[in-house]
């Protein structure tokens, strides 16, 4: 079996480093106020398309990301928690799976995160938004994670928290969990997953099981 995870909302819980430095980057380049719920609202979708969406010219846009990859790179480890379960959750997949990360998140910065936590070592392939032109929900970077290993005669998921994660998933043609350990809501996430768990420990249980 081969699990794809995604980070943001499955496994850590980096709210307060993302806002945080959302509101860095409207301070330097004197943008208007921002609510944090208008910020929260749209993690999970790559950088650019966050800025645009919040209202950032598209001409503007770049400038802003690379003001917030500036920050978020000194602010991160310190302002980045695990969730609840996610190291048991990790552990106990990799007794029985072969484990990969895909997120929207930039993923030199991911893998700092994950080798903070002492964690990167379960993990055979980490894709992260530099390494694919298409970020989820588009199919690409699941299948750029899936190049990397073998996946011959394997059963494949992918856990996450949001639709981008479930779409990107049916976009690939593999098997998706929705938890509700991060930012996506069920009567959201049913629309595109028949199995929705509360965090990612329990879906790791329950593909556990089903592999008795």
């Amino acid at each position: 079996m081969i699990i794809l995870f995604d980070l943001d909302g499955t496994l850590i819980d980096s709210t307060d480093a993302i806002v945080e430095t959302f509101h860095h980057s409207f301070k330097v380049h004197e943008f208007g106020h921002v609510e944090d719920k208008e910020i929260k609202d749209l993690i999970g979708y790559p950088l650019d398309i966050m800025y645009a969406e919040l209202g950032v010219s598209e001409d503007k846009v770049w400038d802003y990301v690379a003001t917030y990859k500036e920050e978020y790179r000194k602010i991160s480890t310190e302002k980045t928690e695990l969730l609840p379960n996610a190291i048991q959750a990790i552990k106990k997949a990799s007794e029985f799976a072969t484990l990969g990360i895909v997120t929207t998140k930039t993923g030199r910065y991911s893998k700092v995160l994950m080798e903070h936590f002492e964690l990167m070592e379960y993990f055979e392939v980490l894709i992260g938004r530099e390494d694919v032109e298409n970020p989820k929900p588009h199919e690409e970077p699941i299948l750029k994670a899936l190049e990397k290993m073998d996946t011959l005669n394997k059963e494949i998921w992918m856990i996450g928290d949001t639709k981008l994660d479930l779409i990107s998933a049916k976009n690939a043609e593999v098997n998706s969990i929705g938890v509700l350990c991060g930012y996506g809501e069920h009567n959201n996430l049913k629309k595109f997953t028949n199995v929705i768990l509360d965090d990612a420990l329990e879906a790791v249980i329950y593909l556990e099981n089903r592999k008795k």
